[in-house]
């Protein structure tokens, strides 16, 4: 079992920060005995997206038996939920009933942590390296995980980046993918479009085929889309690789949302069926499908995969008496999306209804952007509560209700509260009081400690 505790080797090393670069990854892996040589990999890069794509292949590769190794980030309720193992069809059906299924266990965390802590401490005696930062400990731990429990492929989302990522340590994936790409990060990837989009594609490797979200289809403006194309191409070229473009403006026209919260669609004549709402979901979908085909993988494992596939805080529906979405979305582009997407779920009937936002943020990110975004895409805000999530880098809740009464004028419901969980609790218990729709919404570091604190107060069957 896993209590979701942050081992102990992690916890001085937040204080290094993000520091981009492959000797500290490469002189400890060296230590450990490159473990991360022992199984394939599927790697994933991008700005939006790269948690929902890896969620639909690792289902996939599920669906078809193999035991699959998936590392992800950031976290929402538990630490462990970034390392997990999906063993085959059965492994995949126990995920769908229970999100934590699979999640590596408390003993598992410490014994790998414990092995990391060792060779981080002969590391730095040995004057081999600096200080490795967080997250490259934590891909360490779970590069010796899936290699002593025999993973058959594992699923790897790039933490920052690419070229520079830890996780860019590996040698000879199955395939490697570039999710939708964005202006994010730009102090450390670069100021443009196209240096961001070379450093994703740092994670291409000789010998290994890319698929690529389709440029044209990047919420992105025109004028950036063709130098995010010919960067693309430019460092598939380089290495020698074969580059495929995914997309189909179709599948995106044939999309038809249920009145039970599943979307429908259609790519190259077979109708696809999931619980990852929203259009921009059939980008990521259609990004995955590619990418396992690259893989070997069967129709038949494709179409269950994306059936079977879960991402919480993703346009999540938690309930439909009332209606309570959750997402994690958290730039302009992600806001926009989620825009599209609510005026479409449940067939179309929450187009126009007053919306309740529950709501915190880093005061780093584009707040004022993804208001208007709310806006420009139609989501009626009508009532807010703000929250500080539990995190140095927040907004102050009464800051972030200044800027939401400026653009939408609700001041006579609109609540500033510090405590993220007081604030849930008042906003689900207006939102039970009049019927209004729950939007959860900001941040993915709020998302997860939103959606904890929801389970204790509804009862419904997606959480």
């Amino acid at each position: 079992m896993h209590d979701g505790k942050v081992p102990e080797v992690l916890t001085g090393a937040l204080q290094f920060g993000i520091k981009p670069g492959l000797e500290r990854i490469t002189a400890l892996m060296n230590l450990l005995g490159n473990p991360q040589d022992s199984f394939r990999s599927i790697h994933i890069a991008g700005t939006n997206g790269k948690g929902s794509v890896a969620t639909f292949i690792s289902s996939i590769m599920a669906s078809g038996g193999s035991r699959v190794g998936v590392f992800t980030s950031p976290y929402l309720e538990r630490f462990s939920e970034r390392i997990r193992i999906i063993d085959g069809k059965a492994g995949l059906d126990k995920y769908t009933e229970d999100d934590s299924y699979g999640e590596i266990s408390s003993e598992d965390l410490e014994k790998y942590s414990e092995q990391v802590k060792k060779a981080r401490e002969k590391m730095v005696a040995g004057g081999l390296c600096d200080e490795p930062t967080e997250f490259e400990l934590i891909t360490a731990i779970c590069f010796l995980y899936f290699a002593e429990k025999k993973i058959d492929v594992a699923v790897l989302e790039v933490g920052l980046g690419g070229r520079l990522d830890s996780t860019n340590i590996i040698k000879d994936p199955l395939v490697t993918v570039i999710t939708a790409l964005g202006l994010d990060h730009t102090g450390v990837l670069g100021n443009t479009i196209s240096e961001i989009t070379g450093e994703k594609a740092g994670i291409f490797k000789e010998g290994s085929p890319a698929v690529c979200f389709d440029p044209d289809l990047m919420i992105l403006p025109d004028k950036m889309k063709p130098d995010v194309r010919a960067t693309l191409i430019s460092k598939a070229e380089e290495k020698g690789i074969e580059l495929s473009f995914a997309g189909s403006k179709k599948a995106f026209e044939s999309a038809r949302f249920t009145e039970d919260g599943r979307m429908e669609f259609t790519y190259k004549g077979t109708v696809y069926s999931t619980a990852l709402n929203g259009r921009h979901q059939i980008g990521n979908a259609i990004t995955a499908i590619e990418a396992a085909l690259k893989c070997g993988a069967s129709p038949d494992a494709i179409k269950e995969g994306i059936a079977l596939a879960r991402w919480k805080c993703r346009a999540e529906l938690l309930s439909i008496e009332p209606v309570i979405i959750i997402d994690g979305g958290h730039n302009p582009q992600g806001a926009e999306s989620l825009g599209i997407t609510m005026n479409e779920m449940l067939g179309g009937s929450l187009r126009g209804k007053p919306v309740r936002l529950l709501m915190g943020v880093m005061a780093d990110k584009d707040v004022d952007g993804i208001l208007q975004a709310y806006k420009t895409c139609g989501i009626n805000i009508r009532s807010a509560v703000t929250v500080t999530p539990d995190n140095p880098r927040s907004e102050p809740a009464d800051v972030l209700a200044h800027k939401i009464n400026y653009v939408y004028n609700i001041s006579d419901d609109l609540e500033a509260v510090e405590d993220p969980d007081e604030g849930t609790r008042i906003a689900y218990q207006k939102t039970l009081n009049d019927g209004m729709v729950l939007l959860a919404t900001g941040s993915l570091y709020l998302a997860g400690q939103i959606r904890a604190t929801l389970k204790g107060l509804i009862e419904c069957t997606t959480i």
